[in-house]
């Protein structure tokens, strides 16, 4: 009956895949074909209906996680840039300092698509607005339109593994459980504790490399096939130093703020998102009322005081500070989040007064509840799977596979691989990764170490980020057909997309020989896994 069992979980894994490649709701299928297959196992006493008991709990944690209140926060960051074309001038301003390169265009594609993912974490904003904006100036500067497309839709998914990418929240809260799991198992009961920032410090230094291979592939292009890239024409209009810093600063405060605070340990993923929010809304402010600006300066500049005051000043009750100290302290920090106060609230009045803050928060509350729904939806399915046997199933196999620990983390990351082609990111995350992860985590390395869960969860961001990238139902590549010009062909999107999908694979692969480039800055920073 165990085999029969088992034959229930793979085939339930495959009706699940073809109903979303059929077309139906991602959070729907997983969810009704879990309970499709809970009936049917429980009708041949292949299951225990007492698991179902667990599916409210399990909803009411998802729902509580402090970790996934970050997700939200996040959305609305990327969408306000969006909405409020803070990041167009971004667009506009790095085109004009790199056109007159042979290439330029393409390395400011790929430079603002990196400041832009460590700005947003989102994606989807990312290729529609330079997809809108760069690749028609880049076909009428005479780019090939497959290098041009290529361009674009890689450097839009930068924002899966630079951080604060969101699939790094999701992976650092699965890798987290999955990671306490195995070393429950193996009677470690107080393990170190795997958190959104060591993956965060962990994707930082692959994803800039990743970054700097994309701009050596365009560089390498225009060097050997000038034609496919050339310089801009003078027309383009030079750009002067002080519109660079007027495009640069604001995006380059906002990493600060979000990314600086988190792996400063200053804040949460949570707490840096929201700063990160309201950064958003100042910018937002500033874009639609340039007259005012004077006022958002002054509310960065409170908000900026505040990160440096939290940085320097303990002021939780129980620590040693000085008296006089905290008190100042304490009002100097009143006084910033007055000032803070009234800066949100004219920025908040000024973008709904120009038609931008109520679609930034329809499409906030749409994206977040698609998120929920589909994150809800795959608790069941893997409940249900474990239930027809389905974890012991895949410890069964994986332990089995020759190379050991590397062997099996192998076929873990080409099955990942295979998914990204028809299954989104958050699907993976939250059905493949509890399932394989912890007992990844519980087999020993060739050198007799056990495998840090951060190398193994940077790992499986940049393998995801390709997923984004699959022809033919990568996300990036439907977001870039939407927006681009008629005369790109679909066919020139997918085959321009090729070499950046390879780049990305050759990356998995110096991860692979050098893990240090994942582990070294979480272990500097926290000293952690």
């Amino acid at each position: 009956m165990t085999g029969l069992a088992h034959l229930l979980d793979v085939l339930m894994f495959v009706v699940a895949c073809l109903l979303i490649l059929a077309g139906y709701p991602v959070a729907f299928t997983l969810a009704g074909t879990a309970v499709a297959f809970a009936a049917l196992g429980w009708s041949l006493d292949l299951f225990n209906p007492t698991f179902l008991a667990a599916i409210p709990q399990r909803i009411f944690g998802v729902m509580t996680n402090t970790i996934l209140i970050a997700i939200p926060l996040f959305v609305f960051k990327g969408v306000m840039l969006e909405k409020s074309k803070v990041a167009i001038l971004l667009i506009e301003t790095m085109g004009r300092l790199f056109g007159r390169l042979r290439g330029g265009l393409g390395y400011s594609v790929t430079i603002v698509g990196a400041l832009l993912a460590a700005s947003t974490g989102m994606v989807g904003a990312t290729v529609v607005m330079m997809g809108l904006l760069a690749l028609p100036a880049m076909l009428r500067w005479g780019y090939s339109p497959r290098l041009a497309a290529g361009s674009i839709a890689a450097a839009g998914t930068l924002g899966q593994i630079l951080p604060p990418a969101i699939v790094l929240v999701v992976l650092g809260d699965v890798l987290g459980n999955a990671y306490q799991k195995a070393q429950t198992d193996l009677g470690n009961f107080a393990p170190d504790t795997v958190s959104v920032p060591d993956l965060f410090a962990g994707a930082l230094i692959p994803g800039l490399v990743l970054s700097g291979l994309y701009i050596l592939y365009q560089v390498l292009v225009a060097i050997f096939d000038p034609k496919s890239s050339p310089a801009a024409p003078e027309e383009l209009g030079r750009v002067t130093f002080g519109e660079v810093m007027s495009a640069l600063v604001p995006p380059i405060a906002l990493i600060l703020c979000v990314l600086g605070s988190i792996l400063a340990g200053i804040a949460t993923p949570s707490e840096a998102a929201s700063v990160g929010a309201v950064g958003t809304v100042l910018l937002a402010g500033q874009r639609q009322s340039p007259k005012k600006a004077w006022i958002f300066v002054v509310g960065w500049a409170a908000l900026a005081g505040l990160v440096v005051l939290a940085s320097t000043v303990d002021m939780r009750l129980g620590r040693s500070v000085v008296a006089t100290r905290q008190t100042v302290a304490m009002i100097g920090a009143g006084l910033l989040v007055a000032v803070l106060i009234v800066s949100i609230a004219i920025a908040s009045w000024e973008t709904w007064k120009k038609g931008v803050l109520v679609p930034v928060m329809r499409a906030t509350t749409e994206i977040t509840a698609m998120v929920f729904a589909i994150v809800i939806g795959a608790a069941f399915f893997s409940l249900v799977f474990r239930g027809l046997g389905g974890e012991d199933l895949v410890s069964s196999y994986l332990t089995s596979l020759p190379g050991g620990a590397l062997g099996a983390t192998a076929v873990v990351m080409v099955a990942m691989f295979v998914l990204g082609f028809f299954v989104d990111y958050i699907e993976i995350c939250y059905i493949v990764v509890p399932i394989a992860a912890p007992v990844l985590l519980k087999m020993p390395m060739p050198d007799g170490s056990g495998m840090s869960p951060v190398w193994l969860g940077v790992l499986m961001g940049v393998n995801l980020q390709t997923s984004f990238m699959h022809p033919p139902f990568g996300v990036a590549l439907f977001y870039l057909r939407g927006v681009a010009p008629k005369e790109v062909k679909t066919i020139d999107i997918y085959i321009g997309i090729i070499p950046f999908v390879c780049i990305q694979l050759a990356m998995l692969w110096v991860l692979w020989q050098w893990p240090h480039l994942a582990t070294w800055l979480p272990h500097l920073i926290y000293g952690g896994q």
